[in-house]
């Protein structure tokens, strides 16, 4: 065992003082990149929405969900091919406009929401879940999730979700 020396030196080697403290510009790359910035909402979808698995990955799928749901006269609020989620704004199916932002949807029952997300699944391909929503009550007091409810099997909202899908998967196979 070596011995303690006068000037901080043990068995004849002297000691450095070592700095372990990463530089400054290193730790602010590490707490950039490390954001939890996403445009997803902060709740899962719905357990009922649909899934499928899309041979693509999600910057590849997102652009085209918007596209196609433009094409069906949905208005899209919100997409970020980098999270993989796309939100319509709410579509009434019977008049086929879009009410934007907090705007209350006069038709509740005729009105609906489609939201996609798209989640890595094995390397090159993706979860697509996608969910139609619709509000059976307003209630400004209370968040607008509280209020939605998934739309019934056959509903006009629930074909809109499955041509999503099934238009996804013919796009870029499963």
């Amino acid at each position: 065992m070596p011995t303690e020396r006068p000037g901080g030196q043990a068995g004849g080697r002297s000691r450095r003082a070592v700095s372990v403290r990463p530089p400054i510009r290193l730790t602010a790359l590490f707490v950039i990149a490390c954001t939890p910035v996403t445009t997803r909402p902060g709740f899962m979808p719905y357990p009922q929405a649909l899934v499928r698995i899309i041979d693509a990955p999600a910057p590849r799928l997102v652009p085209e969900m918007v596209g196609w749901l433009s094409s069906q006269g949905l208005q899209v609020q919100w997409s970020s091919p980098q999270d993989g989620y796309v939100e319509s704004a709410w579509f009434n199916v019977r008049t086929r406009t879009s009410v934007f932002g907090d705007a209350e949807p006069a038709d509740l029952l005729n009105t609906v929401k489609i939201r996609c997300w798209a989640d890595p699944n094995v390397p090159g391909k993706s979860q697509l879940t996608v969910e139609a929503v619709y509000r059976p009550t307003l209630d400004p007091s209370r968040p607008e999730r509280d209020l939605e409810v998934i739309a019934p099997q056959g509903s006009d909202g629930d074909r809109i979700a499955s041509q999503l899908a099934d238009a996804m998967k013919k796009r870029f196979g499963e």
